[in-house]
């Protein structure tokens, strides 16, 4: 997801000083899992097993046995019977996302819940974007006894300075959803990030043509330099871009410098097309931002279904524009599977247990320290009108009263056949 800004720290900090030793290269992820369907039929043989007992159904647990009921939860309670310690959930930040408050906490309260772990025995902090907070949080939540940390980094630089205090205390770490570079962080848990940015990519190629777009003339725009999944999603989309690029189907006008504040989003896109009037499309690697964009585009009176955007995180913002044709489409990526995924890995640390091969499914390469990272790499999905009901309506992720709230969005609404 979108984020993050960083906070003001003093020049003598610790966490700036570890910053400023990091590097600027970029993580790799790569699957290793099956298919959906072959996962799905690992699932029936999971509960199977767990039928018959013993602790099978745990050591059998999978990246792909997670489920909106959070009932895989259930295959690790016997991990949780038997761990130590407390789990401490490292959350960075509200104000660029909403998700953190909306959806990780509740989602990786109920995972734990579940599992049978007591409410005494984990702490869910988030910082608000300041580093020293999050910093100080971890601090705090191994001197109440947290055996792991389960941290989503607001940068590399405050992600390695926890890591290294985790390490010197003993306490295992694990980043959720953003990578630390040059960190010492055991496992790694996200969406596939690349995965993410080639659904962009393909999106926005499958716009072009639905759209009808003559003579492509695209600015490819990126999130913050800053936040190693940014740089994760442009590889995706440029994977896909670039033949088309190189073919003369399509002209690449520019790749401004990139960011996660919208408002920094439209001046950077007025100044391009500006600089650049046959513009005729933008990549845009999330929902807030493209909302800028379509802001602005609106100003010149640019007509729907003419101009392709895209985005990522599938906001409510971002399918309102999805539905009435000034978005491509949005990047979904079901939260509760992610929390599900980073509390079960987190429980197998905690017990001091490796966990299954099934469910740790990829590995992510650090390249400042050239090291492959063991991850959990969930799929992520490409929403548009067609799947909107069937996926971030039917999980409540965009409720469908919101979503058609309005005269004009109870009409799309009832085209699209969604009802309140």
């Amino acid at each position: 997801m979108a984020k993050a800004d960083k906070a003001t720290l003093q020049a003598d900090s610790p966490v700036l000083r570890i910053a400023r030793a990091g590097g600027t290269d970029h993580g790799v992820p790569h699957r290793k899992g099956s298919a959906r369907k072959a996962t799905s039929i690992l699932g029936v043989a999971v509960l199977a097993v767990g039928l018959i007992g013993g602790n099978s159904e745990a050591k059998d647990l999978t990246a792909g046995a997670f489920t909106a009921d959070f009932s895989a939860m259930a295959q690790v309670k016997s991990v949780a019977a038997k761990g130590k310690g407390k789990i401490g959930v490292l959350l960075p930040e509200t104000s660029t996302s909403a998700r953190y408050t909306s959806f990780d906490a509740p989602y990786l309260q109920k995972a734990f819940e579940a599992a049978g772990l007591p409410a005494d025995q984990y702490i869910i902090t988030n910082a608000q974007g300041s580093e020293a907070t999050e910093l100080t949080q971890a601090q705090s939540d191994i001197s109440q006894g947290a055996t792991v940390l389960l941290m989503d980094p607001i940068s590399s630089g405050v992600g390695a300075a926890i890591e290294a205090y985790a390490k010197s205390h003993g306490v295992k770490v694990i980043n959720y959803d953003r990578l630390t570079l040059g960190g010492s962080r055991e496992y790694y848990v996200s969406f596939d990030n690349v995965a993410v940015g080639r659904l962009i990519g393909e999106g926005m190629v499958q716009c072009l043509t639905d759209w009808k777009v003559k003579d492509p003339q695209l600015l490819i725009m990126r999130g913050a330099p800053t936040d190693n999944n940014a740089t994760l999603f442009a590889q995706g989309y440029m994977e896909v871009l670039k033949p088309h690029f190189s073919s003369g189907a399509y002209k690449n006008l520019g790749e401004p410098a990139g960011t996660w504040d919208p408002a920094t989003a439209r001046t950077t896109f007025e100044q391009q097309y500006t600089a650049h009037s046959a513009i005729n499309a933008v990549v845009v690697p999330n929902d807030d931002n493209a909302n800028a964009v379509i802001s602005y585009l609106k100003t010149l009176n640019i007509p729907p279904n003419t101009f392709p955007t895209t985005g990522q995180d599938a906001t409510l913002t971002g399918m309102q524009n999805v539905m009435t044709g000034y978005q491509c489409g949005s990047v979904y990526k079901a939260i509760y599977l992610e929390a599900q995924a980073a509390a079960a890995l987190a429980l197998y640390l905690r017990a001091g247990e490796k966990p299954p091969a099934g469910l740790v499914n990829g590995k992510t390469m650090d390249s400042t320290q050239k090291k492959e990272v063991p991850s959990i790499l969930l799929t992520p999905l490409w929403v548009t009108q067609k799947n909107m009901a069937a996926t971030v309506v039917k999980d409540g992720f965009v409720p469908a009263d919101k979503l058609c709230a309005g005269a004009d969005m109870a009409t799309a609404c009832k085209a699209m056949g969604l009802t309140q």
